[in-house]
């Protein structure tokens, strides 16, 4: 496995200043935002698009650092009803026309989350049982077999021309692939191109197991965040796992995105590595730093250092 690097949280550094510190860090290769929610603060699709010259800079400051393009990442909710969607589905168009120019081959994103009906205008995540209310089975069907199926197979269809080999979707929260059994669900709909970006910090606070989720994963695995998290003693006993307070309310939480080593220790991700790589993966690692517990460099340092010891090379 090698190790990369999500580049928003380095946002603020121009993009050479960025790649000289992950060459600092010892980082491998930069997964790159395109749109979606992130703002992109390092790579401009219309210019590169429209731009050879640009496409060549952008390679040759990678190439000449010793660095690769681990994937293009476009999360975001290109299934919204509104202007949110249309905007992330045009981001989504362009990473696909941009990967096949800078011959990137794994696009990370989101699978996306409709609303539960052609009336709604805000999207509707279902998590609880559709025994009840029973309309809520008829809601999810809508969801799934009207709405993200057909988007899904155009999708792969337009990326396949594109030369692109691999969708990794994320395992986040508030979307319609949120764990193995719905990426399996999406997966057997539209073919093996779509897998999961296995995201081991969601899975830790929705009650999951992330290396029992490997296991189960198999070959579904076509990319991995290196992402941790951390239960908060003495409020998520009292109030559960679920939890709408903003992230940066971090002292009130029932859990937190933390640096890696900060919610499991080390021995754990051993593991949780050492499995992923039984399953066959031996690709990129990306590190997303999400802990607002420290500094951004502080939490950079201490998950770089924490991954080295743990990912199965």
């Amino acid at each position: 496995m090698k190790l990369s690097f999500c580049t928003d949280s380095l946002g603020y550094l121009p993009y050479e200043q960025m790649l000289d510190k992950l060459c600092e860090l010892g980082v491998s290769g930069v997964e790159m935002t395109v749109g979606g929610w992130s703002s992109a603060p390092h790579l401009r699709a219309d210019e590169l698009l429209k731009d050879a010259s640009k496409r060549r800079s952008l390679k040759e400051a990678l190439e000449s650092r010793g660095l690769e393009i681990a994937a293009l990442n476009v999360s975001g909710n290109p299934l919204d009803p509104g202007t949110l969607g249309m905007k992330h589905k045009s981001d989504t168009d362009k990473t696909i026309r941009l990967a096949e120019l800078l011959g990137v081959k794994k696009i990370v994103m989101m699978s996306g989350l409709p609303p539960a009906s052609p009336e709604d205008r805000i999207p509707n995540w279902i998590t609880s049982t559709v025994s009840w209310p029973p309309s809520l089975k008829d809601c999810l069907d809508y969801q799934w077999n009207d709405v993200a199926i057909p988007y899904w197979h155009q999708l792969v269809s337009q990326a396949k021309a594109c030369g692109v080999e691999k969708f990794a979707l994320e395992n986040f929260s508030s979307m319609l692939v949120w764990n193995p059994a719905t990426l399996f669900r999406l997966r057997e709909a539209v073919g093996p191109m779509v897998g999961l970006n296995l995201d081991p910090s969601h899975m830790m606070w929705m009650g999951a197991d992330p290396i029992a989720a490997a296991r189960a994963l198999g070959d579904a695995i076509h990319h991995v965040h290196g992402k941790d998290a951390r239960l908060e003693r003495g409020i998520v006993d009292v109030n559960g796992l679920l939890e709408t307070r903003p992230i940066e309310d971090v002292a009130r939480r029932s859990w937190n995105y933390v640096a890696i080593g900060c919610g499991k220790d080390l021995q754990w991700w051993k593991e949780f590595f050492s499995v992923v790589r039984m399953t066959g993966y031996n690709d990129w690692v990306s590190l997303e730093m999400e802990d607002l517990t420290m500094s951004v460099e502080a939490g950079i340092k201490t998950s770089v250092a924490a991954l080295k010891q743990t990912i199965s090379r």
